[in-house]
């Protein structure tokens, strides 16, 4: 499952996933654009691609996403955590009511899917949770100041539950073209050994 994957690097990913037969869940707003997103991903014969609308800032979002997944395709294997980005701004001008609401969106309801897909991962000794964040986890980006807080709290948060029986990686992208879907430039933290021995199970 891809979040945020209509549009952007959140769609590179899913075809990307696609491409290599992996069925696809896509998630996002605008259900006309998912629907024609997942239709030029199974015209391709590879993987294929289901989606649903959701919103990351609804309260009830990851248990309705949850359940949904489950019921669909009987759980994740492979969840990638891609969220927007708050507007640019200085840090000495974060309001607390853009503070809670932005944490709302980018952390807690991250935070609070993966806690309910995870325990499926452990039970049959395999998974991958992929977080998107962005280069400013590793140099702050000047008049980024929301985001760069929100998303070095999730840093904090991957690397605690790398250690807890998944393999927990983030992709931090510096500057890429939307366009031409390409990344300038990619780093991830590194995957546990024991984890990479464990055999993946065939895509449903």
């Amino acid at each position: 499952m891809v979040l945020a994957s209509s549009r952007g690097l959140g769609r590179s990913i899913a075809e990307a996933l696609a491409a290599e037969g992996v069925r696809v869940m896509l998630t996002g707003r605008d259900a006309n654009v998912l629907q024609d997103t997942a239709a030029q991903i199974n015209a391709r014969g590879a993987g294929q691609a289901e989606w649903v609308t959701v919103g990351l800032s609804a309260p009830d979002f990851a248990a309705k996403l949850a359940d949904h997944v489950r019921a669909q395709m009987g759980g994740v294997d492979i969840l990638v955590n891609n969220t927007g980005g708050p507007k640019p701004g200085a840090a000495r001008d974060i309001e607390v009511a853009e503070l809670m609401a932005q944490a709302q969106a980018m952390v807690a309801s991250v935070i609070d899917l993966t806690g309910r897909l995870i325990p499926d991962m452990c039970a049959q000794g395999w998974g991958r949770v992929l977080t998107v964040a962005s280069s400013g986890i590793e140099q702050p980006i000047p008049n980024l100041a929301l985001p760069n807080t929100l998303r070095g709290a999730l840093a904090g948060w991957n690397k605690t539950l790398a250690s807890e029986g998944v393999t927990c990686n983030m992709l931090l992208p510096d500057r890429f073209n939307r366009r031409h879907r390409w990344i300038h430039r990619v780093r991830d933290t590194p995957r546990k050994p024991a984890d990479d021995r464990r055999q993946h199970p065939s895509p449903p």
